[in-house]
């Protein structure tokens, strides 16, 4: 396969942002000519050919497109309170987009390591992930949104709250997930969800669940469920 190289409005306008024209010119060395893959993160493919070689501006001749089919027939959408250290956020942001995952949102919760992100950084990674993995589909980022407002929003499909109070009884996730449905997991921080927020899950009709017999930190929890997701799904 070609290089792969992401813009997002290249059917309106045939030039590569600035970062992938210096990736594309500085660091591949490629000319006048040379062929690549194009993805505007909507699901496409885009064959073209570089025709003014600028390493801010590399203009771009569009000869095909294919729009390429997703490989799951539901939609994983991971709510989760970042952690503190935020290597730890990236890390799950680009190991969720490799596996695959179509939106993520990060939750304000009452026991917060962190209340604030700069999502610019997390959004290149997942740029990259995309890439990386040979995906055409680039996940939703959603900033940071107040717990108690985002479970009150409405989700087609299942929801779900990975909790660890004791007093609430819960399922697996493997046994509580209906394979092929859309589903919506939240993840809280290290110090778990409030007994209130759980509460408020609960009215809005999350499922409690289990990741597992061990606690896990933050990251792991989240991709954790992602991968057990899409396992169910590969089972059926």
């Amino acid at each position: 396969m070609t290089p792969v190289f992401y813009a997002p409005d290249i059917t309106a306008h045939p030039v590569l942002p600035e970062e992938e024209s210096a990736h594309a010119i500085r660091v591949l060395r490629m000319k006048e000519g040379d062929a690549l893959t194009i993805t505007d993160g909507k699901g496409v493919y885009y064959q073209a050919t570089i025709t003014l070689p600028h390493p801010k501006h590399c203009e771009v001749s569009i000869h095909a497109q294919q729009q390429i089919p997703s490989p799951w027939r539901y939609r994983l959408h991971i709510a989760i309170a970042p952690p503190k250290n935020m290597e730890r956020m990236e890390w799950f942001a680009e190991k969720a987009t490799e596996t695959g995952i179509h939106e993520i949102t990060c939750l304000h919760c009452r026991y917060s390591e962190r209340r604030e992100i700069k999502t610019t950084r997390i959004h290149k990674i997942l740029i990259s992930a995309m890439k990386q993995s040979q995906q055409a589909s680039l996940p939703v980022l959603n900033d940071v949104t107040l717990f108690s407002d985002f479970v009150a929003r409405p989700f087609t499909g299942q929801k779900f709250i990975a909790c660890c109070c004791e007093s609430v009884p819960k399922q697996t996730l493997k046994h509580a997930y209906l394979p092929g449905e859309n589903a919506l997991i939240l993840i809280g921080p290290e110090g778990d969800f409030s007994k209130d927020e759980i509460s408020l899950a609960l009215q809005n009709r999350f499922i409690p669940i289990s990741l597992g017999p061990t606690r896990l930190r933050t990251e792991t929890a989240a991709l954790v469920a992602c991968h057990t997701i899409h396992l169910i799904n590969m089972d059926e």
